[in-house]
């Protein structure tokens, strides 16, 4: 073999594995996405680029207030990024724009709000294998008040956000 083969053949070789392990990482291990909407301001801002983790939940179940991605309930072509809010069992309402979760007294704390939201919604009542979702930006998050399918099943949790890779780095945890 002369040596341009044997260095064309090298470099085949590198870019086979490197496109292995990116194959491997995007389907098994992240999920790369792009907010579409202004509906998780100021935690992350539209085109903003993010990696979610999609083994977060291998061991363990989603949290109140992780940041997550999934396929849209009402159209699973469509990937959203929410904050999950209600757990699988409790009651959510909506009053005056804060949320009670299981008829506590307390709104829930949630510092992260870009603005006071306003309405009254729910009850809803989470069923036992799923979670509702909402957006940081309350006021014009398409989230799961709205859904014709309020609650998005664990199976269905594609990764939980972990990194704002793009404009900046910054953590979502």
């Amino acid at each position: 073999m002369t040596d341009i083969k044997k260095e064309i053949f090298e470099w085949a070789k590198v870019i086979v594995i490197a496109i292995a392990i990116a194959f491997i990482l995007n389907n098994y291990v992240i999920v790369n996405a792009q907010v579409p909407t202004g509906s998780m301001e100021n935690t992350v801002m539209t085109k903003d680029r993010i990696f979610a983790f999609r083994l977060a939940y291998l061991f363990e179940d989603p949290q109140r207030g992780d940041i997550v991605v999934f396929p849209f309930p009402d159209d699973e072509k469509v990937n959203y990024l929410k904050r999950i809010i209600g757990l699988p069992g409790d009651t959510v309402e909506i009053k005056d724009g804060k949320v009670y979760i299981n008829n506590s007294k307390k709104p829930l704390k949630e510092d992260y709000l870009k603005e006071t939201p306003t309405g009254s919604f729910g009850p809803y009542k989470v069923p036992e294998d799923s979670y509702f979702m909402m957006g940081d930006n309350r006021n014009i998050s398409e989230d799961s008040r709205y859904w014709n399918n309020p609650y998005v099943k664990k199976e269905k949790i594609l990764g939980k956000a972990i990194i704002r890779y793009y404009p900046s780095i910054k953590s979502l945890k």
